[in-house]
C-alpha cells in the first residue's frame, strides 16, 4: 500500500491529507491558535469533585473545566500526587526516579474524594480534546511516546506490542528495553520498534527522559495551573505514529513545516528523507494532489461507490446511523452473492468514512440483508480487515438477529465535519427569486441617484456575467440605451463570485461607490 501526506498550510490553519493508493482515508486540522492537544502534560488544580460521578473538575487554564474521571487516575497516582508535591515544594531536587520511593497502587474502586481535596495540584495529561458542550478529558497516567517506545513514570513493568508477531523478537525487545531503560519508568515497546538496534531505542529513550526534565524544571516554577509540556505539532504527530516503508511522498506548502519535517524524518528515517518535498505550484496543494475534489465527494450525507452502491450516513444525539443501498447498478447475480458483494464494497467505504470524519461512539450499520449464516460471518471478517489500519481503539460486533452490526469506536477529539452544501446564488438559500426585470430596475435606480449627486462621475459596472451578457445582447442593448439617455459610457465587467443579483458601482479611480 502506497501512502501520501500532503499538508496545506494557512496563517489560521494546518490541514494534513492522508492518502492511500491515492484515495483520501485521514484529513486532521489544527488551528494554529489553539491553546491545547492531546498528549499535552498541565499541572492543573481541582476546583471540585463529584461523588455522584466518581470525577473531578479541573483548573487547566482552559475555558472550560477538565473532566477527570477515578477510572483515568492510574494505579500510580498517589505516587504522582507524593512526586508532584515534592517537587513543588523542593524537597525532590532530582528529575530522575532512582531514589523516589513510590506509594502502593491506587484501589481501583475508590472514591475520587477519598484521592483529591479541592484546590490540590496534580500532574495530568489531555487524553481527549473538548466535544460539543464538554471540556478537555484529563488522565493523571503520564506517558511520553515516541516513535519506537512509550515511556511512563512510576512503574517498572516493559511490555511489546502484539502486532510483533515473532516470540524472538518480541522476548529481544522485552530484554534489550528492560536493560536500558531508566529506573522507575516502565515502558510500552511499538511495533515500529521491530527490528530496530539498540543505539536507536537508547537515543530516543535519552529524548524521551529530556522531557521528563522538561516537566520537573517547569514543575519547580509552578504555583498555579499552567502547561508543562507541550505535544509536538501535528504532522510530526502523524508521523511518529504511522510513519513505515510504505510512506512514498511528504509534500508540504510552507517552508517551517517543511523544514521541521525533514529535521524528525533525519532523526526517525534519514534513508527516507527525500520524500520530503516542498511545493511550489501555482495552484492550491489540495487541488494539485486531487484531494480538494475528495472532500468535496466523501464529506456529503450519501457516499457512492464505484459499482453505484451508496451509502447514507445520519448522527443523531447518540449515535450515527450508516444505511448500505444497492444503488441503480445492482448486480445480476444470485441475489445472496450480489448482496454480499456489494456489502463487501460499503465495509471497506464505512471503514474509510469512520477514518476520514474521526467519528467516535456508536455506529450503527444497517447492510443489505443477507439470509446464509456463512455470508454474515464473511461480511464480519471483512469488515474487521478493513478497519485493520484504523488508529482508534474500536470494536466490531457481528451482525445481530435484525441484520445491524455495531461499531464502537474511540472518540479523541470532534468528529471532522465539512458543509459542502452550496448556498443558491439566486435565491441565497431563501426559496425565493428576485425577478430579473427587477435588478436592472435596481441598477438603474442607483445609477440615476449616483448621478443626480455626481453629474460629472464616470461610472463602472461589475455585476454577474449572466447580468453582463444580458446588459450588453444585441445591437441596441441597454448599455447602449444607457449612452443614449445619460450621455455617458458606463463600463461593464464580470465576476464569477458574484450572486446572480448582487451589482457594484465604481468610480474612474477604481474606488467602490457605496450606497448605503
Amino acid at each position: 500500500m502506497e501512502k501520501e501526506l500532503i499538508i496545506n498550510s494557512s496563517p489560521t490553519e494546518v490541514e494534513i491529507a492522508l492518502l492511500e493508493n491515492g484515495k483520501l482515508v485521514e484529513l486532521h486540522r489544527q488551528k494554529t491558535s489553539v491553546s491545547f492537544s492531546v498528549g499535552d502534560i498541565f499541572l492543573g488544580q481541582i476546583k471540585k469533585t463529584m461523588p455522584s460521578l466518581n470525577a473531578a473538575f479541573l483548573d487547566i487554564g482552559s475555558r472550560k473545566d477538565a473532566f477527570l474521571h477515578y477510572t483515568d487516575l492510574g494505579p500510580q497516582i498517589k505516587s504522582l500526587s507524593k512526586y508532584t508535591n515534592e517537587v513543588l515544594n523542593k524537597k525532590h531536587n532530582s528529575p530522575l526516579l532512582d531514589n523516589f520511593i513510590r506509594e502502593n497502587d491506587n484501589p481501583k474502586n475508590g472514591k475520587i474524594d477519598q484521592v483529591f481535596g479541592k484546590n490540590e495540584l496534580v500532574l495530568v495529561q489531555v487524553l481527549k480534546e473538548p466535544i460539543s458542550t464538554k471540556g478537555p478529558r484529563l488522565s493523571c497516567e503520564i506517558t511520553l511516546p515516541g516513535r519506537y517506545l512509550v515511556l511512563s513514570p512510576f512503574s517498572d513493568s516493559v511490555a511489546v506490542s502484539k502486532k510483533i508477531g515473532s516470540q524472538e523478537e518480541r522476548k529481544r525487545l522485552k530484554v534489550l528495553v528492560e536493560s536500558i531503560k531508566p529506573k522507575g519508568f516502565g515502558a510500552i515497546v511499538r511495533t515500529a520498534a521491530e527490528g530496530k538496534k539498540v543505539a536507536d531505542l537508547h537515543s530516543e529513550i535519552k529524548e524521551l527522559t529530556d522531557k521528563w526534565e522538561k516537566i520537573f524544571e517547569e514543575l519547580r516554577g509552578s504555583k498555579e495551573p499552567n502547561k508543562l509540556l507541550s505535544e509536538i505539532d501535528k504532522t510530526q504527530t502523524i508521523l511518529r505514529d504511522i510513519l513505515n516503508d510504505s510512506f512514498s511522498k511528504i509534500v508540504v506548502n510552507s517552508k517551517d513545516i517543511y523544514d521541521g519535517v525533514r529535521d524528525f524524518m533525519k532523526t526517525a528515517a534519514a534513508d527516507k528523507i527525500n520524500i520530503v518535498q516542498m511545493y511550489k505550484g501555482s495552484k492550491s496543494i489540495f487541488d494539485a494532489f486531487d484531494v480538494s475534489r475528495q472532500i468535496k465527494a466523501s464529506f456529503g450525507k450519501t457516499s457512492t461507490m464505484s459499482s453505484g452502491a451508496y451509502v447514507v450516513i445520519e448522527q443523531t444525539e447518540a449515535m450515527h446511523v450508516i444505511d448500505v443501498n444497492s444503488g441503480p447498478k445492482a448486480l445480476k447475480k444470485d441475489q445472496e452473492d450480489a448482496s454480499l458483494i456489494v456489502n463487501s464494497e460499503a465495509a471497506e467505504e464505512i471503514a474509510r468514512q469512520l477514518r476520514l470524519r474521526d467519528i467516535g461512539g456508536l455506529i450503527v450499520i444497517d447492510f443489505i440483508d443477507m439470509k446464509s449464516s456463512e455470508s454474515k460471518n464473511e461480511l464480519y471478517k471483512v469488515m474487521k480487515d478493513c478497519m485493520k489500519n484504523d488508529r482508534a481503539q474500536h470494536t466490531v460486533l457481528p451482525l445481530s438477529k435484525f441484520g445491524l452490526m455495531q461499531i464502537t469506536r474511540q472518540r479523541v477529539r470532534p468528529a471532522v465535519n465539512i458543509d459542502t452544501q452550496e448556498v443558491c446564488s439566486t435565491c441565497q438559500g431563501t426559496g425565493k427569486s428576485v425577478p430579473a426585470i427587477l435588478a436592472i430596475d435596481n441598477i438603474v435606480r442607483d445609477m440615476e441617484f449616483i448621478f443626480s449627486n455626481r453629474p460629472n462621475a464616470k461610472l463602472s459596472l461589475k455585476v454577474h456575467p449572466f447580468i453582463k451578457s444580458y446588459l450588453k445582447a444585441g445591437f441596441k442593448s441597454i448599455q447602449v440605451d444607457w449612452l443614449l439617455k445619460y450621455k455617458k459610457w458606463i463600463k461593464v465587467s464580470e465576476d464569477m463570485d458574484f450572486d446572480l443579483f448582487s451589482y457594484k458601482f465604481y468610480d474612474s479611480n477604481g474606488d467602490e461607490i457605496r450606497l448605503d
